[in-house]
């Protein structure tokens, strides 16, 4: 493989990015900030039949969250059967009541899955976490292979390198098959959303609307999107990127100004599909994640192709005897939390800090959980000059139409601190192109 051709365009590249607004926004105490997502030219590459077997794995552990979200909304055979306690479903941040006994268009609730890997050193990949509710990153590979691949076209035309430009196609396709009749609109919050890049891109690549809540009004139990006209017109699907609690002001959050009321009443009917459904939140939950090998022997009969990292839930007690007698060797996370914050290393606390944590871990046990440290395979990138070896993860993305299709690329992302495990954008992390290679 000769991509030595692309490092030459590094700074075009980032220029090209900057100039087209591919950046993400955080808030910090109450101001909004943008910034630029750094990208590096050292593509991360995984062999093809390395891949088709991480397709595999995700292709069975999103069918199986698929039929756990519709179980714990529906008949409840794996809490009665004594798989999954129920403190963990109905304690979660993102359970719902309100969707109880609701079932989806077509039956699906996990239309974009976005899950979490690491590679380990001796090869091995381990599933880090489930994005189910509003998984996002999948622009930023697209927009960047884009602009490499005009920078240097050779360099795709003499490597053998699965092309990423049909995710908008693949995104489609998901959308057209769940579509209750009429247009597709991308919903956003607007302008000052983190992810607003990435809402204004993927509505150009698909060919849908991109609408804020002002934009679509529900009338006579259907949805319609309003042009620069004032004509109306029926909406079929929405791809929502407004979470669950501010969608509907007349079911979730009553202080809501950026939903639309009463469009969960008519989603509900079966009028218009909501993308990703309502409710997700129950199965990507930190701690819902110890159970998913079980959910994938319960619901499939299968043994796990991929396997979580080894996680420890202090809310069983042989659990919580194990975390405190090797506390340090241990990383903790807040189940509430997520974007790399409430993730904390047993050893690099300090003796009132341990004790400060551990009388939290006894008050609220279900609010943690504790997994082993994975020394993560370091993959180069080029730091002022210089390639150096970072910790990356791999944010792969499932979308599901008739069956499971996996993108063969994928957002990898890498820290900038040589002694951080933490990549997310939010801590300051960087991106790269991920080459799944065709032969």
């Amino acid at each position: 493989m000769k991509e030595e051709e692309l490092y030459r365009y590094s700074d075009t590249v980032n220029e090209l990015l900057a100039r087209y607004g591919v950046k993400f926004g955080i808030y910090k105490n109450g101001i909004f900030k943008e910034q630029l997502f750094p990208f590096d030219m050292i593509p991360r590459k995984i062999g093809k039949d390395e891949f088709n077997y991480l397709e595999k794995g995700l292709k069975q552990r999103v069918m199986a969250l698929n039929e756990f979200i519709k179980d714990i909304y529906g008949d409840k055979k794996i809490i009665r059967d004594k798989v999954v306690p129920e403190e963990f479903v109905y304690m979660g941040s993102g359970y719902l009541a309100q969707c109880e006994g609701v079932t989806p268009p077509n039956g699906i609730y996990t239309h974009i899955s976005g899950i979490d890997l690491v590679q380990a050193k001796d090869g091995e990949w381990y599933i880090l976490e489930d994005n189910l509710r509003i998984p996002s990153g999948a622009s930023y590979p697209m927009i960047a292979r884009d602009i490499c691949r005009r920078s240097s076209p050779a360099t795709f035309k003499n490597n053998s390198i699965c092309d990423n430009r049909n995710y908008a196609k693949l995104l489609r396709k998901t959308m057209d098959y769940v579509n209750a009749g009429g247009h597709t609109v991308i919903l956003s919050p607007g302008r000052y959303n983190a992810a607003y890049f990435e809402h204004s891109y993927l509505a150009e690549q698909t060919g849908a609307h991109l609408v804020t809540g002002n934009e679509i009004v529900v009338e006579n139990d259907n949805l319609y999107f309003i042009d620069y006209s004032g004509r109306k017109e029926r909406v079929g699907a929405v791809y929502r990127r407004i979470s669950d609690e501010y969608l509907d002001p007349m079911n979730f959050n009553p202080e809501s100004v950026i939903g639309i009321p009463h469009i969960y009443d008519i989603y509900r009917k079966g009028n218009v599909a909501l993308i990703n459904a309502p409710g997700n939140g129950v199965a990507d939950d930190k701690g819902i994640y110890y159970f998913v090998p079980k959910m994938i022997k319960y619901y499939l009969d299968e043994e796990p192709i991929l396997n979580n990292a080894p996680t420890y839930l202090p809310f069983y007690e042989k659990d919580m005897e194990y975390v405190l007698e090797h506390f340090d060797d241990l990383v903790l996370k807040d189940v509430a939390e997520a974007g790399g914050y409430g993730v904390v290393f047993g050893n690099s606390m300090t003796k009132d800090e341990k004790e400060k944590f551990i009388g939290m871990l006894k008050a609220e046990p279900r609010r943690f959980i504790a997994q082993e440290v994975i020394d993560f395979l370091d993959i180069d990138i080029c730091d002022e000059g210089k390639v150096v070896p970072r910790k990356a993860d791999l944010r792969a993305f499932v979308l599901m139409a008739d069956e499971p299709m996996v993108w063969r690329s994928g957002l990898t992302r890498f820290s900038r601190n040589p002694d951080s495990f933490i990549v997310n954008s939010s801590q300051g992390g960087g991106f790269k192109d991920t080459w799944v290679l065709e032969e």
